[in-house]
């Protein structure tokens, strides 16, 4: 499937839509922490994410249109994450390294990153196994 390239404020938006599942632009503005940008700039983002087929409009209620999004969550993180990989060479190990450089990599989250590695790790060979019966 189609996936477009977005922004910052873009993909703000989805997570708002993401959290509600549908919502107008007002709701949409009103899901943003202070310093909320202008209701205009969330209206005309919002205009422009349609055309590019991230969301939809999929009714009316009295003036205002309702928004859904078409790509989904984790699609989305993951292109993002490609991309910020491919600042890194394409490896996860420097991208991890400035993460802990930066004081955003804490060893609470090293020790969850070890626990979701083992249970892949124990899926993949449950799986494999499951296979060759």
């Amino acid at each position: 499937m189609f996936q477009p390239r977005l922004s910052k404020l873009e993909l703000r938006i989805l997570e708002a839509l993401w959290a509600q599942g549908k919502a107008s632009i007002r709701e949409i503005h009103e899901a943003f922490p202070e310093p909320r940008p202008a209701y205009t700039t969330v209206q005309t983002i919002v205009y422009r994410m349609e055309a590019k087929h991230a969301l939809r409009r999929i009714h009316r209620i009295g003036n205002a249109d309702i928004f859904e999004p078409l790509v989904a969550r984790d699609v989305t993180r993951n292109r993002v994450l490609d991309e910020i990989l491919s600042f890194f060479g394409g490896q996860a190990a420097p991208m991890m390294a400035q993460l802990a450089d930066a004081g955003k990599l804490t060893p609470d989250d090293v020790r969850e990153l070890e626990k979701t590695i083992k249970k892949l790790k124990a899926q993949q060979k449950a799986e494999r196994t499951g296979e060759s019966k």
